[in-house]
């Protein structure tokens, strides 16, 4: 299942991953199309006519998988994104994993490819403890039980049982519905042999929009499960609230230098200011410098990743803390009725 929105050019690419898979039972494709023009099905059908496309008039991620679920004929779902590609063996594996496991959804790792100059400083990036916050669907290596995975591999009748995806979520619908998916005593799986492409965002803008837009939809999930906070996501929470502490603080030690001439508590104010930004500057550029990627162009490569890992921080600490949540679903809210059938297909 796939829920894409004006994905004419990506989407090619996808599905050609998905019917290349090596998998022995049968398989089939359902797009949960969110365009507002009939353009991406109308290529589909010229291109694909096998796959399945489902309307999404909700538009919202969390509407097109449940739309997609309904349409489909099968019990085992996988999850499959407009940006990603799947290696020829991921179905067999993620099935066998499955059922080895008798867990509700498993799932691995994301590979981030980069297709321009910034793309892949963002692919570095985002493997690295600063870009990622140890996420394990990111830098894992160890099979075991997880908090959620990249993209996911799904027991339709789970899914059933919990109600499906949120709907009222434009984001984190992932890590929300495998949240309910463990509370209800069910087990989230993570295996590093699973391993599913990525093509990250090309632009800084278009970084910012992606990562503010996590940082939103996360502190809904938070505020509707509080049991689900983690370590890593106060650190960037925090880090806004202190870079803007430092600034009230410089701003103070400036009005009163310039009040009072240079004196202790001005020096003081201005010294408090810069500390937090200092740290975090060279922490930043610390962890820039030691990313490995390309021998040549290495300046230019450092300065890309510097600015990717600092959009994703401040792009993601301003959605946590925008006002925008008052907006945020305030319930769950699901989208179309998820039904089951036995283990005969994905």
């Amino acid at each position: 299942m796939i829920p894409a929105r004006h994905a004419e050019a990506t989407l090619p690419g996808v599905l050609d991953s998905v019917f290349a898979q090596e998998y022995e039972g049968p398989l089939e494709a359902v797009i949960a199309d969110a365009s507002e023009y009939p353009a991406l099905h109308e290529s589909l059908q010229r291109r694909y006519p096998q796959v399945k496309v489902a309307a999404n008039p909700a538009r919202t991620i969390g509407a097109g998988l449940n739309r997609a679920i309904a349409v489909a004929e099968h019990s085992i779902i996988v999850r499959c994104d407009a940006h990603s590609t799947l290696p020829r063996r991921y179905v067999s594996v993620a099935v066998e994993t499955l059922q080895r496991t008798d867990a509700a959804c498993v799932g691995g790792r994301i590979n981030p490819v980069g297709t321009t100059a910034f793309g892949r400083a963002v692919a570095l990036a985002t493997k690295t403890w600063l870009g990622s916050g140890r996420a394990r669907y990111r830098v894992g290596r160890r099979e075991g039980p997880a908090e959620s995975v990249y993209l996911g591999v799904f027991r339709r009748e789970a899914v059933a049982a919990v109600g499906g995806f949120d709907s009222s979520l434009l984001a984190a619908e992932d890590y929300e519905l495998n949240w309910r998916l463990r509370e209800s005593g069910r087990a989230v799986w993570f295996d590093p042999a699973l391993v599913a492409d990525y093509t990250p965002r090309s632009t800084p803008g278009a970084l910012a929009r992606q990562y503010f837009n996590y940082g939103v939809w996360r502190r809904a999930v938070l505020a509707r499960h509080p049991k689900s906070w983690k370590l890593r996501q106060l650190v960037p929470a925090a880090l806004l609230l202190a870079l803007g502490l430092s600034a009230v603080l410089g701003v103070a030690g400036a009005v009163l230098s310039v009040a009072l001439g240079t004196g202790g508590a001005a020096s003081a104010l201005l010294a408090c200011s810069a500390a937090v930004p200092c740290v975090y500057a060279l922490t930043v550029l610390g962890g820039a410098a030691v990313v490995r990627g390309q021998r040549r162009g290495w300046w230019r490569q450092f300065a890309m990743v510097t600015v990717a890992l600092v959009v994703i921080h401040i792009a993601w600490s301003a959605g946590f803390w925008s006002s925008r949540l008052a907006r945020a679903g305030k319930g769950f809210a699901p989208e179309g009725q998820v039904g089951h059938s036995g283990l005969r297909g994905a």
